[in-house]
């Protein structure tokens, strides 16, 4: 009688354990979706502040429109992305096109000096600083959720479970490099 309840407390401790370990990975699971609809909805602030920064810059920068047409094809591509590691590559291109967007107006000292370009610059730049921020919020929260899902003996709920690991936000190697504007 003592090995039958030696056995059963042992198994009510497996699935008390089983199920806090389940809540904690769909706890994390839920913030790691809230962390990148966060950064989804900055992102769409930035792609609505394109159209109006690209017409803009066609005004003063006519023969410009490679360039134009590579920020408007890499927007499009963002906000057509489905998967969360479709729009983080998306994604990084489009931030590499405003790059040259933005080198742009330093050749043309007067769309520098417009002031409607000017203050969608700086709307950008507030939307850059919440993006960052955003990806590093969620580049933290998907960290713990993945710790969870692969370590022992968290990683036995998340494996049968299915909790698969997320994506981390990183930039390509291209966007490290400076952008070299030649006219």
């Amino acid at each position: 009688m003592i090995l039958f309840y030696i056995i059963g407390g042992a198994v009510l401790v497996l699935i008390l354990w089983f199920i806090a370990s389940y809540n904690n990975l769909i706890k994390l699971r839920n913030n790691t979706q809230e962390a990148y609809s966060t950064m989804d909805v900055y992102l769409k602030k930035r792609y609505d502040l394109i159209p109006n920064i690209v017409e803009t810059v066609k005004g003063y920068a006519k023969h410009e429109s490679e360039t134009l047409e590579s920020v408007i094809k890499a927007r499009n591509a963002a906000m057509s992305a489905s998967t969360a590691e479709d729009k983080i590559s998306a994604d990084n291109v489009l931030t590499g096109t405003l790059k040259s967007l933005f080198a742009l107006s330093e050749a043309y000292p007067d769309l520098k000096a417009n002031i409607n370009f000017l203050d969608l610059q700086k709307e950008l730049k507030k939307v850059e600083e919440d993006i960052a921020n955003s990806r590093k919020y969620y580049n933290a929260v998907v960290n713990i959720y993945n710790i969870k899902t692969e370590v022992i003996p968290s990683s036995i709920v998340a494996s049968i479970c299915h909790f698969e690991r997320k994506p981390m936000y990183l930039i390509d190697e291209g966007q490290r490099e400076n952008i070299k504007i030649s006219f």
